[in-house]
């Protein structure tokens, strides 16, 4: 039996086999899962990769800053399938103006959308989905990276996912008594297609290979697709509100 036997997951964010988000919907699949995946924009390109998972999975259209198409989504998975145990969140986006060191230059235009996008989707997406969550609760899961400290470059993001984290918190305040639990894994710096769009990202790999314990390797993302498919698993049964560092305990650690 796979730990995520008869689970029906949606994830967000799927835009190479290299994200984050596709080793988590491939591990889910292989654990027992039936996947639903969003795409946005290039949707040709996300049903092209869907087709490298095991089971290539239906595709769903999903721009989070888009009422309209959140208000249909869950009539829209519901052709599908008929309800939802999991919600992977791994959503994020920021102009450019907002990344690269120019934070006291970045108009609240761009900044706006940063938090719009990868801050208050984790609510947007909760809400939508919501209606398929059954009396059994489940999960919903998002991705962070450390937004205790400031980190160079990466400047309003930053202050994106602090908000990410505050929201997470939030959340399972809010939907605890409907038995969904909200968490969030910290992973330490992967070699993805949105950390290819960080200026200056090297700088981050650099601090881990020699401050995390027990290493780090910036091409594997196994560990959080690991660590992601359990906390969706019934093996986190009252745990919420968490956020969970994967990243060789790098966070743990001082100078």
């Amino acid at each position: 039996m796979g730990l995520l036997d008869g689970k029906r997951l949606l994830v967000t964010g799927v835009i190479t086999d290299a994200s984050i988000a596709f080793s988590i919907a491939r591990l889910a699949q292989e654990e027992g899962a039936t996947v639903v995946l969003t795409g946005y924009g290039r949707m040709s390109l996300v049903e092209r990769v869907a087709k490298k998972l095991p089971t290539p999975p239906p595709v769903v259209e999903l721009d989070v800053a888009d009422p309209a198409q959140l208000d249909s989504l869950a009539d829209r998975l519901g052709e599908h399938v008929d309800g939802l145990d999991g919600v992977v969140h791994a959503i994020g986006f920021a102009p450019a103006s907002c990344l690269g060191g120019g934070f006291l230059d970045a108009p609240w235009e761009d900044v706006s959308t940063a938090v719009q996008v990868s801050t208050y989707s984790l609510k947007s997406l909760a809400v939508a989905t919501l209606p398929l969550f059954g009396e059994s609760g489940g999960s919903i899961l998002g991705m962070t990276f450390d937004a205790t400290v400031a980190w160079p470059a990466y400047d309003w993001m930053g202050v994106a996912k602090a908000g990410l984290e505050s929201a997470s918190r939030y959340l399972a305040r809010e939907l605890g008594p409907k038995k969904i639990r909200v968490n969030l894994v910290s992973a330490g710096p992967l070699r993805t297609m949105a950390a290819k769009s960080i200026p200056g990202f090297h700088r981050f790999e650099d601090a881990w290979s020699a401050r995390a314990p027990l290493g780090w390797d910036n091409t594997d993302i196994e560990p959080v697709a690991r660590s992601s498919v359990a906390l969706l698993s019934d093996w986190f049964p009252s745990t919420t509100g968490e956020i969970v560092h994967v990243d060789g305990g790098f966070h743990a650690m001082g100078v």
